[in-house]
């Protein structure tokens, strides 16, 4: 009896947070002065943290031809996100990949009531499972993949990327602790895990440097960061209006991770000493 209070409590509460995503997302999307040629200006958030939903939307507005299909691995309780905004008001079918089953339940009741046609697997993502995750894509170009799982992405990046998965709009974290300069990742492990792998937890993932080699090797262009400084975008140019691609004006500075920033009081520098005798791969 307690268990059926506790996930009605739940799920009352993740109705709360899609119905403020949904208006806080129409209400910020209205208000924005889009410049196409500015990604500054395109952010917003219904169910992204950093106006990842914004810049989504202005880029897969620009494309030839649309699938209206996006991957996301590392989707949480599909509250917070980078694929439930499309899910939810665009009309978009999707596969939404979370590591935690609990977490995956959640995300299938809150957003899969707007996406009937959309799969929500729980999945602890190792490149052990990489094919599995392909034999379940209705797309292997899908508009949009989003990747964030704090540990291993590069190489789950790498390894889909290698089978043919050639997504037209990316969106992909990166650790700016590792600095502007270095081109460098986390080493692969099955069981890693950002809270165990480093007591100062800034042990992970990939550098923005080392994403924007990893997509230049593969003929994507960089577009943008966010303004918090946590997530890169990448385009398959040739997916998206010419002029469109043309006329814009990547933001190409390096931003600190603004949380990372708060949490710490260390710019890259000083976070990147705390966690420097860690192995990293040159990428």
């Amino acid at each position: 009896m307690l268990g059926r209070v506790i996930d009605y409590l739940i799920d009352y509460k993740d109705r709360q947070r899609i119905a403020i995503a949904l208006a806080k997302g129409g209400a910020s999307r209205a208000a924005r002065l889009v410049d196409p040629r500015h990604p500054a200006s395109w952010e917003f958030s219904g169910f992204s943290q950093n106006g990842e939903d914004g810049i989504i939307d202005v880029l897969r507005s620009q494309l030839e031809a649309p699938n209206r299909y996006v991957v996301e691995i590392g989707a949480a309780e599909g509250t917070e996100n980078n694929s439930s905004w499309l899910l939810t008001t665009a009309g978009y079918e999707g596969l939404m990949i979370e590591g935690d089953p609990r977490q995956s339940a959640r995300a299938r009741r809150n957003v899969g009531r707007y996406s009937i046609g959309s799969q929500f697997v729980s999945m602890f993502v190792t490149l052990g499972t990489v094919d599995a995750i392909l034999d379940q894509v209705a797309f292997r170009d899908p508009d949009v993949f989003s990747l964030d799982i704090d540990g291993n992405d590069y190489h789950i990046a790498n390894a889909l990327f290698a089978r043919g998965f050639r997504p037209k709009i990316v969106s992909v974290e990166y650790n700016s602790a590792f600095g502007p300069e270095r081109s460098v990742a986390s080493t692969y492990r099955d069981d890693f895990r950002r809270s165990t792998a480093h007591p100062s937890q800034l042990y992970y993932g990939v550098s923005l440097a080392g994403w924007k080699r990893f997509f230049d090797q593969r003929g994507y262009s960089f577009v943008a960061i966010d303004s918090n400084g946590v997530n890169a975008f990448f385009v398959d140019a040739e997916q998206l209006d010419s002029h469109f691609i043309a006329d814009l004006q990547p933001r190409q500075g390096f931003i600190e991770n603004r949380y990372q920033l708060r949490a710490y009081g260390k710019d890259h520098a000083g976070q990147f000493a705390m966690m420097a005798r860690q192995p990293l791969e040159q990428v």
